[in-house]
């Protein structure tokens, strides 16, 4: 494979462009990213790795420039979610393409939508999509066009859609663009096809390729399959013949925190069947020797069940500045919209504390068991008994040492999960819950004296979960900020160190 191309990366704080961009980083390439804000790069963890240039693809004012040099440029934005956004992506592609032939581009990829076909409607979304095609393959730049339809990966605008819509409702309403068929892909190998692409496929070739996973399904199928996949009751789909786009939009719109510009243009989309009408990419880009990524595992990675080093969508811990080196799966990364991730519920309380960050360690690291949890001991007491008559383990495990914890064992009801020694202490729950939780609790310098920080997080499994979250949030108050408070109090009570 050759490598030591410059490429340039347009849409590096979006959700493919900022996934796209260290793996280009590992196949050794060099990196520029073209951004609007370059301020909002600063939390990747390859920043520093990268060239960042300041500019917009629809203004021409120094994109020749931030282009020279460049064998590859990428061509990841879109805008939609503007009112305008067909006329600003024409403009867009228009200027792009331009700019990058008089940088002396070598090469140009786009990642568009599925081909909207010819002698039926289109939504404006695919025709956008489609024009920007087109206009970079009829530009004077070889340019590669990558088709895909829905792209499964947390973060993509229409995996949350069906994320928000499968755990939400158990019993849904929908039209009759749920039986359309799609066929989806996952985002690790869209991935795969970006990094591929340039020392591939020959300089010379300049057309499209549709892009598609293994499975063909309806939409209706990929919510029953989210279910199984989620672990969730077996979804009732009833399709209802009136309910137009329009109205599809604007029930989205109440169902999922997608924002209404985004998921309109989306669900217009869907009245169109999806499916790639060749595979012709693969005579450049072979299918890895395991196949291409189905559906019902693209999920499982998008939700984070399988935690190793080659997850396409584990989370970034960039968003909490407080938070440990290994991230909870909530956390998103720092290009992914804040409405990505399924549904996160917190409580984070933080205390300055008249004590050295050593005394407050102490406390942290010495809670639970016949110390307690600091707070409204009878609450914890009757959490306890429920969690054993529900079958679950109580508080009856204790602690195995009363002033040392290690990573893995057990303490009351939870599972000790990560330790900063003098900084962290990070629980997972263990007791019955229609979800899963973790508790963090942190000690901090500041100013010769301590900070406590604690956060609580709940991933709700199904309506269960946001049941059970709303049935304990008024008690929040009490028991955890009892805990903040009264750990502060016992840290500055505790002797001085010696």
């Amino acid at each position: 494979m050759i490598v030591g191309m410059r490429c340039l990366v347009t849409g590096a704080t979006g959700y493919v462009g900022g996934r796209l961009v260290p793996r280009l980083l590992a196949a050794g390439h060099d990196v520029r990213c073209l951004v609007r804000d370059p301020g909002r790069l600063r939390d990747e963890p390859w920043a520093d790795q990268v060239e960042i240039v300041k500019g917009d693809v629809t203004n021409p004012d120094g994109l020749v420039d931030a282009l020279r040099g460049c064998d590859v440029a990428y061509y990841l934005v879109h805008t939609l979610g503007h009112r305008d956004f067909v006329r600003l992506d024409r403009r867009g592609a228009e200027v792009f393409t331009d700019a990058a032939a008089h940088a002396g581009v070598r090469r140009l990829i786009y990642l568009g939508g599925p081909d909207p076909g010819h002698g039926e409607q289109a939504s404006d979304h695919l025709r956008s999509r489609d024009e920007v095609a087109r206009i970079m393959l009829a530009g004077p730049v070889p340019a590669v066009v990558l088709r895909a339809a829905v792209i499964i990966g947390s973060g993509s605008a229409s995996f949350e859609m069906l994320r928000y819509l499968t755990e939400r409702l158990p019993v849904m309403v929908t039209p009759r663009w749920v039986r359309n068929r799609v066929q989806p892909i996952a985002i690790r190998d869209v991935l795969r096809y970006l990094v591929e692409c340039p020392t591939r496929i020959p300089e010379d070739v300049n057309r499209a390729f549709d892009i598609g996973g293994p499975d063909v399904l309806t939409y209706a199928d990929m919510m029953r399959r989210y279910a199984e996949v989620a672990d969730l009751p077996p979804r009732l789909v009833l399709d209802v013949p009136a309910l137009t786009p329009e109205l599809s939009a604007l029930w989205v719109g109440l169902v999922t925190p997608v924002p209404s510009a985004i998921a309109r243009p989306l669900v217009a989309s869907l009245i169109h069947e999806a499916i790639a009408k060749e595979h012709n990419i693969r005579e450049y880009v072979p299918d890895p020797p395991e196949g291409l990524t189905g559906f019902a595992e693209a999920v499982r990675l998008a939700l984070a069940k399988v935690r190793d080093a080659d997850v396409e969508t584990r989370w970034s811990d960039a968003s909490w500045p407080w938070a440990p080196a290994a991230p909870l799966p909530s956390d998103p990364l720092p290009s992914d919209p804040d409405w990505s991730g399924g549904t996160v519920y917190t409580d984070a309380r933080d205390r300055a504390v008249a004590a050295p960050p050593a005394a407050l360690w102490r406390v942290i690291e010495a809670i639970g068991g016949e110390h307690g949890w600091y707070s409204f001991p009878l609450a914890w007491s009757a959490r306890g008994w429920l969690d054993r008559l529900a079958g679950g383990v109580g508080l009856r495990r204790g602690r195995r040492d009363p002033q040392r914890l290690m990573v893995g064992e057990a303490l009351d009801f939870w599972r000790v999960e990560e330790i900063v020694p003098g900084s962290l202490l990070r629980l997972r729950a263990e007791m019955r819950l229609p979800g899963r939780a973790w508790l963090e609790m942190r000690a901090e310098p500041e100013n010769g004296r301590a900070r406590y920080r604690q956060r609580a997080v709940f991933l709700p499994h199904g309506l269960a979960g946001h049941a059970y979250w709303a049935m304990v949030w008024p008690f929040h108050a009490v028991v955890f900020g009892g805990m903040a408070r009264n750990i502060a109090t016992a840290a500055e009570r505790e002797p001085p160190d010696e």
